[in-house]
Formats: C-alpha cells, sequence, structure tokens
C-alpha cells in the first residue's frame, strides 16, 4: 500500500515539475516567425480573407506560440545562479553611495551576464504577446462572422410561393438521388464485382438486422433479467451499467449496416452523405430511448429518479423517444442537404449532397422541422414543470427544482424558437430548439451520473446507512457538473479551438497582488504542502506513540513537544510549497502591511491567543492531564491548541478557555508539581464529650486511609466552643488530590460508625417555633366585640447542624 502511494506521488511530481527537470528549449527561429506573423497580420485585417484560410492561419499561430511559451524557460539554472551570486555581493549602494572597485567590477560584470542570459527569455515573451494578439484577433474576426451568420434574415415560411419552392426541390433532390443511384447500380452491380464482396456484405447485414431486431430487444429487459440475481445493495449500479447496452448493440448494428452498404459500392456522391449522417443518428435515437427510460420508467427497477405520476412517466417518454426522431431527420439533413441549420452551418468540413437547395425550401423544410420539435418541447416543458420533490427525500429536492425550471424555460424557447423562423431567422430558430434539446439530455444525464455514483458507494460499503448521502459522492456529483461547463459550451457553440484557447488562458493564471497563480502552481503549492503536512503528521504520530513514551517526560510536556512539532512542520511545509510553486512573498509586503493594521485593531484577540498558546506550550505552566481552576471552572484539561485550551468539568462538559485568559488571570493548578494535596474535614460534637477521646477516635480514622501521607502526617486540631457544639478539624494531606472527596466521604463513614459504638453524640441546633393563632371577628360584628387573642404557645424543634461535604 505504501509502494503504491509512494508510486502515485512520484508520478504526480513527475508529470508537475516535468518542466523544470526538462532540456533546455531550443530557440526559435525568430526571423522566420516576423515573416509568418506579418503575413498573418495582414490576412487577419482583410476582410475577403475566407474563413477556412483564417482558421489554418490560426493553427500556425497557435504552434508558433506554444514554442515561445517554452523558450520563457530557456537559461533558467544560469539565471538562478547569476542571481544569487549578484545577492551574495549584498545590496546595491544606494545613490551617490559608492562600494570597493573590486565589488563593484564584479557587480557590473555578473549584471552582464545576467541581461545576456534573460535576453532569449525577453525575445520570446516579446513574440509570445505578438503571436496571442494575432491569435486574438482572429477569434474576434470569427465570431463576428458566426454571429453575422446566425443572425441573418431569409425570407418567411409562412410566404405560399416558398412552399411552392419547397416542392419543386423535393421532387429534385428524390429524382437526383433516384438517378444517381440507379446509374451507379448499373455500373457496378455485375456479378463478378460483387461476388467478392457478397460475404461481408450479407454477413455484416444479417449481424446488424439480428442486433436491431432480436438484440435490441434483449437488452432492454436484460436490466429486469439482471437485478433479480444481485443484492440489494449493488442491484442499482449494475443494472445501470447493463442498461448501457441498449446504445451499444443497437450502435454496432447501425456500424455493420452501413460496412455492408458502402461494401456494395453502389452509393455515390448523391447517397452517401446520407450514410455518413447515419451513426449521428443512431446515437441520437439509442440515446435519446435510454435516457427516456432510465428518467421515466413504467415501472423502476431499483427507485423513481424524479417524482412523476405513471401517466405523465408514459407521455413524457413517448414524448422524449418521438422528439429525438424529429431530431435524428433534422441532423441527417442538415448534414446531407439542408442548408440554414444553425450551427452546423459553422463547420467548414460537410460533405453535402451536389446541389444548391434554394432558400425558399430550406426555410420551409426547417420550418416544419421546428414546429413540430417545438410543440413537442411545449408539451414535455408542461410535464417538467410541475415536478414536485419528494416529501420524505429532502436530499433530491434541487433536481426537480432544476427540472421544473428546466420545464418552464422550454415552453419559452419552444415560442421563441417558432416565431423566430417564422420571421425568417432561420438559424436563430434553429439555435433555440436543437441545443436546447442537447442541454435538456445533458442535465438529464448528469443526474442519472450522480445517482450512479451514489449507486456505486452504496455497492462498494455493501449498502451501509447514509453510503449514498455522504460526501464523497457529493462532491464528485459537483466535479461532473463543473466537467460539464465545456460540453454545455460545445453544444451552444463554442468550437474546439475557442475551447482550447479558454484552457490556454486559464493555465497562463491570473495576476494577484505582483503574484501570477496559475493552476501548475497552485497544484505544486497543494501537492507539497498535502507531503509536508502528511510527513509533520507521521512524524507526531511516531514520536507520540514510540518515542516520547520511552523519555522521562510527562505527559504534558509530551504533549506540548508533539505541539511544537506540528507548528514547525506546518510551517516548514507551507514556506517550500511557496518557493515550489514560485510564489515570490516580496510581492505581498505591501499587501502585508496593510494586512497588519487590521491584525492589530480586528483581529488583537486572536493574535493575544495564539502568542498565548505559544507561551503555554513553552513553558507549560498548564498541561494535559492537570487539574485547573480557571474562570469559574474546574475541571481537566484536555487538549491545548493555537488559540484555545479545552477543559472537561466533572460534570463531563467540554469547556473552551482562551489562551490569553490562561496568561492574564490566576490560574490553579491541582496537579502541577505533584499530584499531593490537602484536604480539610470539619466535625462537630455535642457538649460534654471528651475531647481528648474524639482526637484519638478521629486520629485513628485519619491515620488508616491509605492515600493520607505519613510525612507530613496527619494532624486533628480542637478549633473551637460555638454555641451548637464542640468544632474538630482533620487536616491530611493525601497523595492523589483528585480522590479528595471519595476519601474525606470515607472518612465521614467511619467517624459516625466509630461516634455511634463510642456512644458520642453529634452536635446540634436548638430551635424555637412560635405559632400565634386569632379569632378574626365576623363580618357583622362591630369594633367592640372583638375576641382577645390566646397566649402564644412554643413548640420547640430539634435540628441537627451536620457537616458539609468537605469543600
Amino acid at each position: 500500500m505504501i509502494r503504491a502511494f509512494m508510486a502515485v506521488i512520484a508520478t504526480v511530481l513527475v508529470l508537475v515539475m516535468s518542466p523544470a527537470w526538462a532540456q533546455e528549449p531550443s530557440l526559435p527561429d525568430y526571423g522566420r516567425w516576423d515573416r509568418v506573423a506579418t503575413q498573418a497580420e495582414g490576412l487577419t485585417r482583410d476582410e475577403d480573407t475566407a474563413t477556412a484560410q483564417l482558421e489554418s492561419i490560426r493553427g500556425d499561430i497557435v504552434g508558433w506560440r506554444g514554442r515561445f511559451e517554452e523558450a520563457q524557460g530557456v537559461n533558467g539554472e544560469r539565471i538562478a545562479t547569476l542571481e544569487s551570486q549578484i545577492a551574495a555581493l549584498g545590496p546595491a549602494p544606494a545613490e551617490g553611495a559608492t562600494e570597493a572597485e573590486d565589488i563593484a567590477t564584479r557587480r557590473a560584470d555578473l549584471q552582464k551576464q545576467l541581461s545576456e542570459a534573460q535576453a532569449p527569455r525577453l525575445a520570446a515573451v516579446e513574440a509570445f504577446s505578438r503571436a496571442d494578439a494575432i491569435v486574438r484577433q482572429i477569434d474576434d474576426t470569427l465570431a463576428r462572422r458566426a454571429a453575422s451568420q446566425m443572425a441573418q434574415q431569409s425570407t418567411s415560411p409562412l410566404l405560399p410561393a416558398n412552399w411552392i419552392i419547397a416542392a419543386s426541390e423535393t421532387r429534385r433532390l428524390a429524382a437526383g438521388i433516384i438517378e444517381n443511384t440507379g446509374l451507379r447500380i448499373s455500373e457496378r452491380a455485375t456479378w463478378p464485382e460483387l461476388k467478392p464482396r457478397l460475404p461481408y456484405v450479407l454477413g455484416y447485414l444479417v449481424t446488424a438486422f439480428v442486433l436491431l431486431t432480436f438484440g435490441r430487444y434483449w437488452v432492454e429487459t436484460l436490466p429486469r433479467r439482471i437485478s433479480a440475481r444481485t443484492s440489494d445493495y449493488s442491484r442499482a449500479a449494475v443494472t445501470f451499467i447493463v442498461s448501457l447496452l441498449q446504445i451499444i448493440l443497437p450502435m454496432i448494428g447501425i456500424y455493420l449496416m452501413i460496412s455492408a452498404l458502402t461494401a456494395t459500392g453502389i452509393f455515390g456522391p448523391w447517397t452517401r452523405p446520407f450514410l455518413e449522417a447515419l451513426p449521428g443518428a443512431g446515437v441520437i435515437l439509442f440515446g435519446s430511448s435510454w435516457l427516456a427510460r432510465q428518467l421515466f420508467p413504467g415501472q423502476s427497477i431499483n427507485y423513481d429518479t424524479v417524482n412523476m405520476a405513471p401517466k405523465d412517466r408514459q407521455r413524457a417518454r413517448w414524448l422524449t423517444n418521438t422528439l429525438a426522431t424529429v431530431f435524428a431527420v433534422h441532423y441527417v439533413a442538415s448534414q446531407a442537404f439542408l442548408p440554414l441549420s444553425g450551427l452546423v452551418e459553422r463547420s467548414s468540413n460537410l460533405q453535402r449532397i451536389p446541389v444548391d437547395f434554394a432558400e425558399g425550401a430550406a426555410v420551409v423544410f426547417n420550418f416544419v422541422l421546428i414546429t413540430v420539435a417545438a410543440a413537442l418541447l411545449f408539451k414535455l416543458g408542461n410535464i417538467l414543470r410541475k415536478l414536485k420533490p419528494w416529501s420524505d427525500k429532502t436530499g433530491a429536492s434541487y433536481r426537480h427544482r432544476v427540472l421544473a425550471w428546466a420545464g418552464k424555460l422550454t415552453r419559452v424557447m419552444a415560442i421563441l424558437a417558432v416565431a423566430l423562423t417564422a420571421f425568417g431567422f432561420v438559424n436563430l430558430g434553429n439555435l433555440a430548439t436543437w441545443p436546447w434539446v442537447q442541454s435538456l439530455a445533458l442535465i438529464g444525464l448528469l443526474v442519472l451520473l450522480q445517482d450512479f455514483i451514489a449507486d456505486v458507494f452504496n455497492m462498494l460499503k455493501r449498502g451501509q446507512e447514509g453510503a449514498r448521502e455522504g460526501l464523497a459522492p457529493l462532491l464528485i456529483g459537483f466535479a461532473l457538473i463543473v466537467l460539464s461547463v465545456p460540453v454545455f459550451m460545445l453544444i451552444w457553440g463554442a468550437s474546439v479551438n475557442e475551447l482550447a484557447e479558454y484552457w490556454v488562458r486559464f493555465r497562463q493564471g491570473a495576476t494577484l497582488g505582483g503574484v501570477r497563480l496559475s493552476p501548475g502552481a497552485v497544484l505544486m503549492f497543494i501537492l507539497v504542502f498535502g507531503i509536508g503536512y502528511s510527513i509533520t503528521r507521521g512524524i507526531q504520530g511516531a514520536m507520540r506513540t514510540s518515542v516520547l513514551p520511552k523519555t522521562k517526560l510527562d505527559a504534558g510536556g509530551q504533549n506540548a513537544v508533539v505541539s511544537g512539532i506540528g507548528y514547525v512542520g506546518i510551517v516548514l511545509a507551507a514556506m517550500l510549497a511557496i518557493t515550489s510553486a514560485g510564489i515570490d512573498l516580496s510581492s505581498f509586503a505591501i499587501v502585508a502591511g496593510a494586512l497588519s493594521v487590521g491584525i492589530g485593531f480586528g483581529l488583537q484577540n486572536i493574535v493575544s491567543n495564539f502568542v498565548s498558546g505559544i507561551i503555554l506550550l513553552i513553558e507549560r505552566p498548564v498541561s494535559v492531564g492537570d487539574w485547573i481552576s480557571a474562570g469559574g471552572q474546574q475541571g481537566i484539561v484536555k487538549r491545548i491548541s493555537v488559540r484555545s485550551t479545552q477543559v472537561e468539568t466533572f460534570d463531563k462538559q467540554q469547556v473552551i478557555v482562551p489562551n490569553s485568559d490562561l496568561i492574564s488571570q490566576p490560574v490553579t493548578n491541582w496537579t502541577r508539581q505533584s499530584k499531593t494535596g490537602r484536604i480539610i474535614i470539619p466535625i462537630s460534637v455535642s457538649y460534654g464529650t471528651d475531647t481528648r477521646k474524639v482526637a484519638r477516635i478521629l486520629t485513628e480514622i485519619i491515620e488508616d486511609q491509605p492515600l493520607v501521607t505519613i510525612d507530613p502526617a496527619p494532624a486533628v486540631l480542637f478549633r473551637g466552643i460555638t454555641v451548637d457544639g464542640l468544632n474538630f478539624e482533620i487536616r491530611a494531606v493525601i497523595s492523589d488530590v483528585g480522590s479528595g472527596l471519595s476519601v474525606t466521604s470515607e472518612v465521614y463513614h467511619q467517624i459516625v460508625e466509630r461516634f455511634v459504638h463510642e456512644g458520642i453524640g453529634m452536635a446540634f441546633t436548638t430551635r424555637d417555633i412560635w405559632r400565634e393563632s386569632q379569632d378574626l371577628p365576623d363580618a357583622d360584628q362591630d369594633d367592640g366585640d372583638k375576641v382577645p387573642p390566646p397566649a402564644q404557645s412554643p413548640v420547640r424543634t430539634q435540628q441537627a447542624d451536620l457537616p458539609d461535604d468537605g469543600k
């Protein structure tokens, strides 16, 4: 296990630090770069430059920019050596001051060498900035052209003339396909040409037919059959994985069918675009069918993903499958022949049929597909917006809120798409329809993946309670959401080049207070600090369990040593991590100066507690395990941290005492030097008792206690004579003051037993209680008829004056 962990750490270090350990990069050809950059800048400013040419130029410039970025690390070791040599000479003399001639000569020579070593870096930085500016300019031009293309307005599809054009173009398209296919068949359908390919064609077709019919039915029923043979805690994860065959097997059938049809050689330029679009259409159809079956099952195998009535599930499943069919038709048409198809038009590598489809026909085709899809979306949105979370599953309420908001937006997007298309903005209508369909599918997929991750953890922990709702599944689900952001961007029109450019910006990082923070630097900081922190904890554990128990240090001293190692280790790990990440702490000098004012005012209590904690660990007036009295609280010290000390009272309550209180206020430490302590036990006897006999009995009792020390010996004192009795006091030192209450209790027990046996009476208090009674006159009697009150009669009671609990 340790070897595997160290192997992982070494691999990560190699991946992160490989740029620093690599050989010095070769210098680019700056002369050639100047010519390439000048030409690229001219073509970029020319509005007549084709989009495809701009994309080609951009790819070339991005390659140059990567070489310049590598060249910025040239002469790294040499520069570091020269800088350390210059620093060894001491600070440069101030203006008007002088230094020794030999030191000045050496400083000038080193500065010259440093300038020469830094020259290639500066050239690389300048060239990198120029290349980056060209890339940004090309991206702006491409984005502006794409926006102009998306906002293009065509004729309205509601015009009757466009429907006539659409009918004519449809006949021309069908005639072209039939004529071209017939010509290809007549040219390639001869037996000598078909005979060698016939076994492959028939084999592929038969296999494809089996997979798309019997195989598809088999995989659709497979999850339910598998679930009957799995345990309760693994059923959900296993059935989810098995259900993916509902996409994989049909797609294999599609590819085999395409391979069989391609092997015949009868598909030419009029039909091959349709054939090449079939895999994408298959993914849409089979993926949507799987998604609908998982989100809206007729009967759940494990649990319900969303809270929905059975009737709504059936409708949602049918709407999803029908919408996927319309989407697949649009995908095939847009790939093969249909212009004005939204984001598809931005792709420059489309191989469509050799015919210019009329714009009037294109708007009608798109309007029909968008209208049908919008109607289905509107109905699906009505179902989603009514979702209500379960009353007993608070953890899954967020998905219902997300899906409900998605349902509300779906209705708006459906209406907006139809309106835009009706006014001739066909590209925008497509943009509001098909990317939104894909976004809904991705949201549903994220919901399913989060459930799958929870199911995997439930399986790994063998159904342990709370496994699905743990922190790890939550964090992984959040990471999936973050990773899905680039996918959403691709859906809504971002190109791969744009995402790559965002990644470059992200890798370059941001400048904060004069310090550039990049993902690599942050990762290096976290990695080095994590390793240093782990090593520190390991050393603390070894010292606590193996080394310190064999020394003569007490528990408090051992705790102080372990805590000190922890503080020193964390500080060293932080400094090493900052240095490894290349962060210049001098850049934070101004910020630190400003923060010091805030520390002096707002954080003074925290700083005071921190310093007090350090003092406690060094001087150790209070240690872990001590019995202390501080701030009106008594208890045993359990832990001393940087800010506070944790004390456990004798009522088993945890009291947090600020460290500053233990330094600035009086603290009684009952067990600091030793556990010995004195107890005082008062006792009173009645008048007439032989005081010498009482003293002898009390001495015998206290000397018989095992915890009472011999040196100093216990003492019995006759403390006084009061109105209630004769007062004695036992004073004794015990070896463990923490047992003082138990010793006191046992002494009282023995005193009562001996006094009863010896006939010694306990002191008590006599009190007289006077009761007064008075006959009140009736209401109709006058004042002269009052009855005199009876004489007062005393009632004497006795109450024993027992001693307290010894405190």
